[in-house]
């Protein structure tokens, strides 16, 4: 039987046999308001320059510098004030000498005019005949207080590359630029199974010998963060014809499939026996790793088909370190890994690491380092440390255990940037 030969393969090695399969989806055009967090499918540029005329930076007055060349406190000018122009609006005509706007913040430079002064530096009064006035006691250089016409950036000039997350940064540059639809990366589909005739349904009653199915829920919500669209398939029993016949007909409608439980070393775990009738290839049946030492994959026809732990913090393992980069790839995402750092341990943890140990934890920031504290205990059924984990803690294989302060690896799992390399 297939399950009955493991060899334990290294972590780095078995992310990349998943990775050969890795696979860049298809694209879609979808609404600017329903684009967050979607990878984007094209690169993003400037449509016109920004500004798209030269603006004002302040409330004041705009005029011809070459009317102020002489002025100085003992030498003030005054000038007639033709109009006032708030944003959005232009004035009606050029400015002449001796003339001045009465401008506001983000407002066009009237043609004719190369400076503005800032209101504060000018006085206004009223002539006999009514008409504004406006005098001004020092010299103005043009350009001052201008902000020019594509200053900001330059038409055509790529702002955000294809293969960037669409953040509420992105957003608005797409909202500014005129995208009230933008190309993506369609979002894989995948499908979840949980297996074992122990497990209850979330609204089922507590009975002696049953648990309740944290696993579907779990790893439906991991998924929907890495971006995928997961569909929750049900629970499979412990039966092999059954098993077989949904697995087999759920391969064809999904870009990946995940099972959680039966792949286990005990007598009802089918998951290997259905890789087998398969024919799949098994990539590999056993990591040096822990929790998740059990997670196997396999491919058919070209399409994952993972086995995850039916223990919680294993399965929660496997899911980011696995699964997560091959949906990142899918997407476009140049940066599919997840963020590694370098930690302070905030604590202890002094069980020995025969293999290498994911340490479900959580990280803070204490006097400009990066502090990570384990989440709870350290035991692959445990879910109630999952509730608070944000990162790994690596600790790796052959050691007899950390002590407060050592430096760790840390893995970011609510990271937004990705690397490039496990």
């Amino acid at each position: 039987m297939a399950h009955l030969h493991r060899t334990p393969l290294p972590v780095s090695e078995a992310v990349e046999r998943v990775m050969q399969y890795k696979r860049t989806g298809g694209v879609e055009k979808v609404d600017l308001q329903e684009s967050g967090g979607r990878i984007l499918a094209e690169d993003i540029a400037a449509t016109h320059a920004v500004p798209p005329f030269h603006k004002s930076p302040y409330d004041g007055f705009a005029l011809a510098s070459e009317d102020t060349m002489e002025l100085s406190r003992n030498n003030p000018g005054t000038f007639r004030v033709i109009e006032t122009v708030g944003a959005g609006h232009r004035a009606s005509r050029p400015l002449q000498s001796g003339e001045a706007v009465r401008i506001m913040t983000g407002a066009e430079i009237p043609e004719g005019a190369d400076c503005v002064a800032m209101f504060e530096v000018c006085t206004t009064e009223e002539d006999a005949a009514g008409r504004q006035i406006m005098t001004l006691k020092r010299k103005m250089d043009a350009g001052q207080n201008i902000i020019i016409k594509g200053s900001e950036t330059e038409q055509g000039d790529v702002l955000v590359p294809k293969g960037s997350k669409i953040n509420p940064g992105v957003q608005a540059l797409l909202a500014t630029f005129g995208y009230s639809t933008v190309t993506v990366y369609n979002k894989p589909t995948v499908g979840v199974f949980a297996t074992g005739t122990e497990l209850l349904e979330v609204d089922e009653p507590l009975v002696p010998g049953k648990i309740r199915n944290s696993n579907a829920y779990m790893i439906q919500a991991q998924l929907e963060r890495s971006g995928a669209a997961c569909t929750y398939l049900g629970k499979l029993d412990d039966d092999f014809d059954s098993c077989y016949e949904a697995v087999y007909n759920a391969l064809g409608k999904f870009d990946l499939l995940i099972t959680t439980g039966g792949v286990s070393v005990g007598d009802y775990d089918l998951m290997p026996e259905i890789y087998e009738k398969l024919e799949a290839e098994v990539l590999f049946n056993k990591v040096a790793m822990r929790p998740g030492s059990v997670t196997t994959v396999g491919e058919y026809g070209g399409k994952l088909l993972y086995g995850l732990s039916g223990n919680p913090s294993a399965c929660y393992v496997g899911c980011e370190l696995f699964v997560h980069p091959i949906l990142q790839h899918f997407m476009g995402n140049t940066r599919p890994y997840h963020t590694r750092v370098k930690a302070v341990l905030g604590e202890d943890f002094k069980k020995a690491n025969p293999f290498t140990r994911f340490v479900r934890g959580k990280v803070d920031y204490e006097e400009g380092k990066i502090v990570v504290y384990p989440a709870g205990m350290d035991k692959s059924a445990v879910v109630t440390s999952l509730a608070h984990t944000d990162v790994f803690i690596v600790l790796r294989g052959g050691t007899r255990g950390y002590s407060q302060g050592d430096m760790v690896e840390a893995v970011l799992l609510e990271d937004q940037k990705g690397q490039t390399q496990f």
